[in-house]
């Protein structure tokens, strides 16, 4: 018995602005119970369950387009519009990237329907491939979103192919993720780069959090992950955090409970972050 389908070749015809190559992009339907919203997880990532008719669909694998002959990726309404002047070192990049994407996705194929494995890969390739663009298109954050969700699907893998290390994989892109995170604010605070290229900060697909998610996910990353070799350090990162997220939330001494997924995980942030400090609100 064939598989239950859920995905399709789009109408449109995609031309690589790097080699030129034409090809059509895998959409994934969404339709007809395939996909079975599960649980938000703290850092924002939506899980799904399992379908009986379509079984396991990882939506965030289908969201960045690759070309299947050189590997150029980005999310795909930046994909046709690489700037012209980083068309000739994206092209001379081919080699680099793909060898590069091997090393961590040895099995990943762009000429075969996507699974989690190649889903994870054009993330990753599109995490490099942002190198390419201006700032008009935002690409730091862009490189926040695409690394963090590289390390939620790496985080897949892992359950899925546990003993190839791949949880520790999932934290260092994480990691990389709150650094670009930290850029990207750092960026737009100093006007050296405009956040307006984003339309849709997610993080994950089901819903646009804002830049007030960002700046939560950033401050979360860094709870979970950011350095603890230098305790000073660590204790100015995390109090500049909760300030940021005290005051985008209104949490502290005066704040009241507030509805909404968003606010609650901020407040339990916060708290954490309060204990972790020894400090208290009042």
């Amino acid at each position: 018995m064939a598989a239950e389908k859920i995905s399709y070749q789009s109408k449109e015809e995609y031309n690589c602005p790097v080699c030129t190559t034409g090809f059509r992009r895998e959409e994934l339907l969404s339709g007809s119970g395939r996909l079975i919203a599960g649980k938000l997880t703290e850092e924002l990532h939506r899980l799904y369950e399992p379908s009986a008719k379509y079984g396991v669909i990882y939506p965030l694998a289908y969201q960045v387009t690759v070309c299947p002959k050189c590997w150029f990726a980005s999310i795909d309404k930046d994909f046709q519009s690489l700037p012209a002047q980083f068309r000739e070192k994206a092209k001379r990049d081919q080699e680099a990237r793909i060898s590069s994407t091997r090393l961590i996705f040895p099995s990943a194929d762009f000429t075969k329907p996507r699974d989690l494995i190649n889903g994870a890969a054009s993330l990753y390739l599109a995490l490099f491939c942002y190198d390419y663009y201006t700032k008009e298109f935002s690409p730091t954050i862009k490189q926040a979103i695409t690394a963090v969700r590289a390390g939620w699907l790496l985080d897949e893998m892992h359950e899925k192919y546990p003993g190839y290390h791949y949880d520790w994989l999932a934290v260092a892109f994480k990691k990389k993720s709150m650094f670009f995170y930290n850029e990207a604010i750092l960026k737009e605070q100093g006007g050296k780069e405009t956040l307006s290229g984003l339309k849709n900060f997610g993080p994950d697909t089901d819903k646009n959090y804002s830049y007030e998610g960002a700046l939560y996910l950033s401050g979360l990353l860094k709870f979970k992950y950011g350095q603890r070799e230098n305790i000073e350090a660590r204790a100015e990162s995390l109090g500049s955090a909760k300030r940021t997220i005290a005051k985008m939330f209104g949490l502290g001494k005066s704040s009241k409970s507030k509805p909404g997924p968003l606010l609650e995980h901020a407040r339990e942030l916060y708290d954490n972050i309060n204990k972790e400090l020894n400090e208290t609100d009042d």
